[in-house]
């Protein structure tokens, strides 16, 4: 405290300080006299701690910096005081002239009302610089942006969207049509939804932009492609019917026959690769045979193998090094391989213009096989147009064929049995055009095991 007491009094000592309040007068700082306190203990430290003339400095300060914007022994004369040479007095005239009517006085507009002066800030010192607010995102990222683009300028290089900008501009304006008629109109055309659009309809959808004065998007041509050539609802065979022929149900008899067959056939081609033969099953006879097998061998082959191994593996021979006349040599006989070769290259090529007849007919059957194989790919490309694609896991079994036996035939519709399920051979069908992946039932796996508990009324009866 002590030495604060005596910074105060140094700084009041100054010539060039100037105090505001009486408090801080440095006559009465010198004047005020110490008490004697015991410091040893702590709570004697905020007691008589005296701080009161620091606060009063430090205030005094404050109050210089908000009104002056600084401390006023800093300040020059001029900025302090300045020579009052009285108003300027108006002429008489001007005094005399009553104001012009819709005209107000300029002194009175001017002046600003005494509730906005109170509201104003009046501290003349400057509000702390704001770091954030100089703080641009990604600046690092558009000065290079703005570096590479004058780069770009001073090379004669016009940037994309300033280059899609100027080709925009210059291209020709499309005017619109004009309004479409309205509606109470009764001399406009009806537009017929049901009947068949014309080609003109089709290809520039006249009707549409007169209707909304928009162009619609480009619709790509793989849109309009469906995933199959297969018709939504495919008829049944003529065998199907309730009343059918004799040859034409014999001919649906035939296809189920064929259907069935195959499924047979592949069975019994599953059981033969499962199937093994009874004799070939191990018994413990056999079993005890195999373990013994090879042990009398392996002892009889043990001496030889103990000689062997006292042989050193592995070559311990230096490779010798070529001399220079080698080297040379073989560097000869390459360079005379090199040119047989180029000279051979040469020859044949000057024997193929003799044999550009041969080699006519030889592109021509190239080019034959080629066009057959184009046109048999294209063919199986059709063909698998109307088949089932792999589109999951599983793969598409198609559905059984609804027939029946002669002897199951029926006269009539009211005696004729139904047969499968219209939800089942739908779902086929969306399965085999290709719009759905073929599935399978989820099964129902339970999460806990069951448990049995007997009731108490159980036990009664029992």
């Amino acid at each position: 405290m002590a030495a604060a007491r005596r910074l105060k009094r140094v700084v009041a000592s100054q010539p060039g300080f100037l105090a505001l309040n009486s408090s801080t007068d440095p006559a009465n700082v010198s004047s005020s006299r110490r008490k004697r306190v015991n410091k040893n203990k702590k709570k004697n430290w905020n007691k008589y701690s005296e701080i009161r003339d620091v606060e009063d400095f430090l205030d005094d300060v404050r109050f210089q910096e908000r009104t002056s914007g600084g401390l006023l022994s800093d300040k020059s004369d001029g900025s302090l005081f300045f020579v009052d040479a009285g108003g300027q007095k108006k002429p008489a005239q001007q005094a005399t002239e009553p104001p012009a009517e819709g005209k107000k006085r300029k002194g009175k507009a001017s002046r600003p009302l005494r509730i906005d002066l109170i509201l104003q800030n009046d501290s003349l010192i400057p509000p702390p610089k704001d770091i954030l607010a100089h703080q641009q995102p990604n600046s690092k990222k558009l000065r290079r942006i703005a570096q590479k683009a004058e780069q770009l300028a001073a090379k004669g290089v016009v940037p994309r969207n300033q280059r899609r900008l100027l080709n925009r501009c210059s291209a020709p304006r499309i005017t619109r049509k004009a309004a479409a008629e309205a509606n109470n109109n009764p001399e406009r055309e009806f537009y017929n939804i049901w009947g068949e659009e014309s080609e003109s309809t089709q290809t520039d959808d006249s009707w549409y932009l007169e209707q909304t004065g928009k162009k619609r998007v480009k619709r790509p041509e793989k849109m309009n492609e469906k995933p199959s050539v297969l018709p939504a609802v495919e008829v049944i065979a003529p065998g199907g019917s309730y009343n059918p022929d004799f040859l034409s149900h014999q001919a649906l008899l035939l296809e189920a026959h064929e259907v069935e067959v195959k499924k047979q056939k592949e069975e019994d081609k599953l059981q033969r690769k499962l199937a093994f033969n009874r004799e070939d099953t191990a018994t413990e006879e056999t079993v005890f045979q195999e373990q013994v097998e090879g042990l009398l061998e392996e002892e009889e082959g043990e001496e030889p193998n103990k000689e062997e191994d006292d042989i050193p593996v592995g070559a311990t021979a230096l490779v010798e090094k070529k001399t220079e006349k080698q080297r040379k040599r073989e560097k000869a006989e390459k360079i005379k391989e090199q040119k047989r070769l180029s000279q051979r290259q040469q020859t044949g090529q000057r024997q193929q213009l003799f044999q550009l007849r041969s080699i006519k007919s030889s592109i021509k059957l190239i080019e034959e096989r080629t066009r057959q194989r184009q046109k048999q790919r294209k063919a199986k490309q059709e063909a698998q147009k109307a088949l089932p694609r792999r589109l999951g896991r599983l793969k598409f079994q198609p559905q059984d064929l609804e027939v029946q036996l002669s002897d199951e035939l029926a006269g009539s519709l009211r005696r004729l049995k139904p047969e499968g399920s219209i939800l089942k051979d739908r779902f086929k069908s969306l399965q085999k055009r290709n719009l759905i992946e073929p599935r399978e039932r989820a099964k129902f796996k339970r999460k806990y095991k069951l448990h049995y508990v007997e009731k108490r009324a159980f036990k009664a009866i029992t």
